[in-house]
């Protein structure tokens, strides 16, 4: 009795495991015949369509099968788009930058020469000394 009972969960296994090998197979990659025929098998002959595809249909391969996704990655994974962003973020910053020096040398140039005031009258307390009164 414990004989056959086990007899009958080995052969569900197996059956069950060949089926669900068939169907996340690749179509591509099943041999022998194609992988509609083999779903078939296994359902028609469960015992001899689940030995048949272990021995014969199955990829030669057990590697997973990967595939190649030609759509758009996530920014944060294209490098491309990480160089460019870092090469954004520095032409910002130098741009930034110039600007700054340039608006000082302007309000420099406003002030005339050095030692008088921007009305020429001598009076440089206009000019920053930095001096703490």
């Amino acid at each position: 009795m414990l004989f056959r009972v086990v007899l009958a969960v080995a052969v569900l296994v197996v059956f069950v495991y060949g089926l669900v090998d068939v169907i996340r197979t690749d179509a591509r990659q099943t041999r022998g015949i194609s992988k509609p025929a083999w779903i078939a098998v296994m359902i028609v002959l469960p015992v001899i369509g689940a030995v048949l595809w272990l021995l014969i249909g199955r990829p030669g391969s057990t590697a997973p099968v990967l595939r190649q996704y030609s759509g758009p990655t996530a920014p944060d994974d294209d490098p491309d788009f990480l160089r460019n962003l870092e090469m954004r973020r520095r032409k910002q910053a130098e741009a930034a930058r110039l600007k700054k020096l340039k608006d000082e040398l302007e309000s420099k140039g406003d002030a005339g020469p050095a030692g008088t005031g921007s009305d020429g009258t001598g009076d440089a307390d206009t000019h920053d000394t930095g001096d703490v009164k």
